[in-house]
């Protein structure tokens, strides 16, 4: 680093010069790329000015104008005469996903939706619940974190997973996605770096790109994430938490074995990291696999915040889940909670906890098992996938894509056929992959038939 360093100086974007390597303007180019769409760098940013960045990193002006003139062909970048280089407004395409903007014929491969076909034997707990005495006081603002009986319901449903708690270590909140907000607001902060799977969930990528959280993709196989390479993370890079999805990884489908979970807790214990388990089709899954899955959550209470929503589990409509956290916790948590919900409706969770509490959401698992066993049966007489590493009852499949088609090109061109997939790259954190996949949802057709007819198109398209 020469004399005139600017390590100690406010810069708005501080590149490790350890991870540069040949050519270096390219590998420059590439790192700022993969901040901007990680949202370590948001539109509006100003970038430090090129003078400054190459005396930073100790490397030459004109590598650092190339990085940045490749970028802003790109779209990534602009420039204004006289202030700067700035991240475009545009920069970052999203890749939330939701029904939106879905056409109205199409046959929606794309949102994992929780076989709606079920939701006939919710009606019984909803008129259950309308006509019990007392029910204005489930109207108000009193129990931010839920009822305690609802609580001890959510106890009951979850005890069968492996979860032992308090009750006041117990939250509901709207739903998986309301719980991972939550979570990366009470526990962490803008610029904290969260481990994930080099595919994950893409509406947490969103989501941490909106508070400015950064994901750190660490290399996996069909077990899940390596624990070695997330060793080898933590002692180079200072990481704070990590992220994982074990009985079924959104979008690969994968199971984590209970092995590779042990391996992963020794590693997540040593460096001190907080764990997000969101567990959400835990309770689908239980029992179709040769073991159990031992929650992170049992080998690491102190560290874990455990999510369980019962969107797809028992109904999706209704919003309700329920996050396990540690004393330590408890006041953040709950902080957030009434800072991002005020709380959650609790005549919603009284129709979940009226269906856990009469038995109802044992039956509606097991029909669901039923139609995700008749679903993924028709997807392998389509698509045989031998080596397939997937949960055999995921609500959803990883379809690798022959060469040379590429997957975001083939989303759009099988959307134009009626069919709407997603392809590999909404999921992707870091650089991109050789392979390329689209995920292929199975809960979502309303039939047998209209799963049957988009598979035929799908296989057609290919």
């Amino acid at each position: 680093m020469p004399i005139n360093s600017f390590v100690d100086y406010p810069m708005s974007w501080r590149p490790e010069r350890r991870e540069l390597n040949r050519p270096i303007y390219l590998s420059l180019a590439r790192m700022l790329e993969r901040d901007i769409t990680e949202g370590f760098l948001p539109p509006g940013t100003k970038l430090p000015p090129q003078r400054e960045l190459a005396d930073f990193l100790d490397i030459n002006f004109t590598t650092v104008t190339r990085a940045y003139k490749t970028c802003e062909l790109k779209g990534l970048l602009h420039a204004v005469t006289g202030s700067g280089t700035f991240v475009s407004t545009n920069a970052v395409r999203s890749v939330t996903i939701s029904r939106d903007r879905v056409p109205v014929e199409c046959i929606d491969f794309g949102l994992v939706a929780s076989f709606e076909q079920s939701n006939f034997m919710i009606a019984e707990a909803v008129k259950k619940v309308a006509e019990k005495a007392g029910v204005e006081r489930l109207l108000n603002y009193d129990d931010p974190a839920g009822i305690p009986h609802q609580k001890e319901a959510a106890l009951r449903w979850m005890q069968p997973l492996g979860i032992q708690a308090a009750i006041d270590q117990v939250a509901i909140v709207s739903g998986a996605q309301n719980a991972l907000t939550i979570t990366l607001l009470a526990l962490f902060e803008p610029g904290s770096r969260i481990a994930v799977d080099e595919y994950t969930y893409s509406n947490f990528i969103e989501l941490a790109r909106s508070l400015r959280i950064k994901l750190i993709p660490i290399p996996g196989d069909d077990f899940g994430m390596l624990p070695e390479e997330l060793d080898n993370d933590c002692r180079n890079i200072e990481l704070q938490g990590v992220f994982l999805m074990p009985s079924c990884c959104n979008p690969t489908a994968i199971f984590i074995p209970n092995a590779r979970r042990k391996a992963l807790a020794d590693v997540i214990e040593k460096h001190g990291l907080i764990v997000i388990e969101d567990d959400i089709h835990a309770a689908l899954l239980h029992g179709t696999t040769p073991e159990d899955g031992i929650p992170l959550r049992q080998m690491l209470p102190e560290q874990t915040v455990y999510i369980c929503s019962t969107s797809k589990s028992i109904c999706s409509g209704l919003r309700v889940a329920y996050v396990v956290f540690s004393d330590a916790m408890r006041e953040r948590m709950l902080r957030a909670i009434y800072h991002v919900n005020v709380k959650t409706s609790s005549l919603d969770a009284e129709i979940i906890t009226e269906i856990i509490a009469s038995g109802r959401g044992t039956d509606i698992v097991a029909y669901k098992k039923s139609l995700a066993k008749s679903a993924n049966d028709l997807f392998a007489d389509y698509f045989p996938q031998p080596d397939d590493p997937g949960h055999p009852l995921s609500f959803f499949r990883w379809l690798r894509l022959p060469n040379p088609v590429h997957a975001s090109r083939f989303e759009s061109d099988l959307l134009a056929k009626g069919v709407r997939v997603f392809h590999s790259e909404r999921f992707l954190v870091g650089t991109a992959s050789r392979e390329q996949h689209v995920r292929v949802a199975l809960s979502s057709t309303e039939s047998r038939d209209e799963l049957r007819t988009g598979l035929e198109i799908l296989r057609s398209h290919l």
